[in-house]
């Protein structure tokens, strides 16, 4: 991998990680229609570890409350009512499903999973639910003639089960195209959370299982020597500066704006990499040579 393809990857991985159109897809895409080799699962892993360094760093106050609440609940019963406590533990609670099926499926991610055609697949029907969950969130808060607009819920609703739906959720981002935000956020709206509360529990779920996977393919690939380490170091800090400054952006944005816009633009990529593979001028394998 050169340093310019680094440089590349590294602001598409930034500026795609937190919007719900899938940074793994676009990481993907990149090589394929750069014709550069496929920077694979590992690099994908690596990389998100810079970017996830900006929702620590952007979410400082609140990871901190949180892991202080938590640690304190262990010791003391009256602490366990506690919403940053309870927190602490939907979180752990909501890792689990992408835990134990990244292990299961490890080779399929990184192998068959990677196809253009599955990912375009993705990308469109991720799109459509994403859309159906942004309009009845918009429909519910509107109200309308004959309906009372109804209140979403906040984080302090949470329960254990919608945490599960979440994390189940989450795990579905496994293959490229769905999108780990895209994924979560859909899951939240469809449960009647509020855009920015889905959003917030969508990222703070992606601590742990980013981070764990990130440091697995990073203890792989030491002990593999099959990563270009100097480039991936650059494109792991373009993607930890350009990220922060997205998700600032996109917590901003989903306050007031619909998620509509991400839509429109999932359904149309995949559409045309759907066409560019039946027309032959795309291979469904097209840079996989280093996947």
């Amino acid at each position: 991998m050169s340093w310019f393809e680094s440089l590349i990857l590294g602001l598409v991985q930034g500026l795609t990680e937190f919007l719900p159109i899938s940074s793994s897809a676009h990481l993907r895409l990149a090589a394929a229609f750069a014709s550069w080799d496929d920077p694979g699962a590992a690099f994908t892993a690596i990389t998100q570890i810079g970017t996830e360094t900006a929702v620590l760093i952007y979410f400082r106050k609140d990871i901190a409350r949180i892991i202080s609440a938590w640690s304190r609940s262990l010791v003391d019963k009256t602490m366990r009512q506690d919403h940053d406590a309870r927190m602490g533990w939907l979180v752990i609670i909501g890792s689990i499903p992408i835990g134990v099926l990244g292990v299961t499926f490890k080779d399929q991610i990184e192998g068959p999973f990677r196809d253009l055609r599955i990912t375009a697949t993705t990308l469109i029907v991720m799109g459509v639910i994403l859309g159906v969950a942004d309009r009845l969130a918009a429909r519910e808060e509107a109200g309308g003639k004959h309906r009372v607009p109804k209140e979403r819920k906040s984080l302090q609703e949470l329960t254990v089960r919608d945490g599960l739906v979440y994390g189940l959720c989450q795990a579905m981002a496994l293959i490229p195209g769905v999108s780990r935000s895209g994924a979560t956020i859909s899951g939240g709206l469809l449960m009647s959370y509020s855009r920015e509360a889905a959003a917030r529990y969508s990222f703070l779920l992606a601590i742990p299982a980013v981070l764990a996977s990130g440091l697995f393919e990073l203890k792989d690939a030491s002990e593999g020597g099959h990563v270009s380490w100097g480039p991936t170091i650059f494109a792991t800090m373009v993607a930890f500066f350009v990220g922060y400054v997205v998700i600032a952006w996109f917590m901003k944005f989903i306050s007031t704006k619909s998620f509509m816009p991400f839509v429109y633009y999932r359904v149309l990529l995949g559409i045309v990499i759907i066409v560019l593979v039946s027309m032959g001028a795309l291979s469904p394998h097209a840079a996989e040579s280093a996947g």
